[in-house]
């Protein structure tokens, strides 16, 4: 028998498979790509804002030169948002990147990382690369993060715990944690064991659920910030992110960061879409009407779905472990694409993006259409 190539850690790991491209769906099912909607990959319905568009243009000038390493313009810009020196800010290519670098940075074979069970599907690739044991904790009944039994999971791992990931709102569930109870949280975890909040989808909390992170960060220095340019702001095309941390996890992460790892198209993009809060505030408001008018659906053809705080919303379509399947591929011979969450442990269920209203439209009345013809 042949030996096989590669470590045996990372044989084991699934690729993480992302949300289907309109081209393949409209090949496989012969239909029109421009009548084919996607709402499978919690992108910005929106798309790029022109300011973005421009300053990205201007920038492609000079594409014959290396981008700038150490992400200068943005990183001032950063630091004058979010009121922390250049030094506490780690620039990723999309917070995937960070969430990577942070465990390759402080775990390795023999260690554990912990999180939630349903949560975003890197947190057990990102264990897995570095060969570290991945501890999945059970959920809340509504599927979101039990702090307190992370907590625990944390104190009964040791000197073995290294890292845990905590996302707000989480992603495929759309689950929220309050301030109170993230603060709480971070003041009982061990100095020695790094916490990394992903906030890829904080711009969608409505102004009630906000709260400052950066100064748990000032306060705690065992903690790492991950933001996204892919959802509100819109770049998920050009793989934009960054992390906030007190300098000695910052120079943790740098070292090991790839030299020039965003690209000068996405350094000037991000910097224009910073400043650009006409374009955020539109975004906010068409995912709160969004999330309204598909939760209304919802109800009125009887689907359970939980409440979420991003720009997406998990609802359940059967009872039996083929429904989200089932379901999806109906969706899909009607042009509609969403996000079947089988792979996170949620047969029964599917992730559907908030789109334009329209888009919205089209999908409501293509499962309408689904749900009828099964009575």
């Amino acid at each position: 028998m042949t030996k096989k190539l590669g470590l045996k850690h990372i044989q084991a790991i699934a690729p993480y498979v992302g949300g289907r491209p309109i081209s393949e769906v409209a090949r496989e099912y012969g239909l029109d790509e421009s009548k084919i909607v996607k709402l499978a990959s919690n992108e910005n319905p929106l798309g790029m804002p022109k300011s973005a568009q421009q300053a990205m243009l201007k920038a492609a000038n000079e594409l014959g030169r290396y981008p700038d390493s150490n992400g200068f313009e943005l990183k001032q810009v950063l630091s004058a948002r979010l009121g922390v020196p250049t030094d506490w800010i780690t620039l990723g290519n999309g917070s995937n990147d960070i969430l990577e670098l942070s465990a390759r940075a402080v775990a390795q074979m023999g260690d554990e990382i912990i999180f939630s069970r349903h949560a975003f599907a890197v947190y057990p690739l990102a264990s897995q690369s570095v060969g570290a044991k991945a501890i999945e904790v059970d959920p809340t009944a509504q599927f979101g993060h039990d702090l307190p039994a992370m907590l625990r999971a944390v104190i009964a791992s040791g000197e073995k715990a290294k890292l845990v990931f905590v996302a707000n709102p989480n992603n495929p569930t759309g689950s929220y944690l309050s301030a109170q109870e993230i603060e709480d949280f971070l003041v009982a975890v061990p100095p020695h064991v790094v916490v990394v909040l992903d906030e890829a989808y904080n711009e969608y909390l409505a102004p009630e659920q906000r709260y400052d992170a950066i100064a748990w960060v000032k306060r705690f220095p065992n903690l790492i910030l991950s933001r996204s340019f892919s959802k509100a702001y819109g770049l998920a095309g050009l793989r934009i992110g960054y992390g906030v941390a007190q300098p000695a996890l910052t120079d943790l992460l740098n070292r090991i960061r790839q030299p020039f790892n965003v690209n000068s198209l996405a350094q000037a993009a991000a910097v224009a879409a910073l400043q650009d809060e006409a374009f955020l505030q539109q975004g906010y408001e068409l995912n709160r009407a969004g999330l309204a008018q598909l939760t209304q659906a919802f109800d009125e053809l009887h689907l359970p779905y939980l409440p979420s705080a991003g720009n997406f919303v998990l609802v359940k379509v059967g009872d039996d472990d083929g429904a989200g399947a089932q379901m999806n591929l109906a969706l899909l011979r009607r042009g509609i694409i969403v996000r079947p969450v089988g792979n996170y442990g949620l047969p029964q269920w599917l992730r559907i993006s908030i789109g334009l209203p329209e888009e919205n439209a089209a999908f409501i009345q293509a499962l309408r259409d689904i749900v009828s013809s099964t009575k």
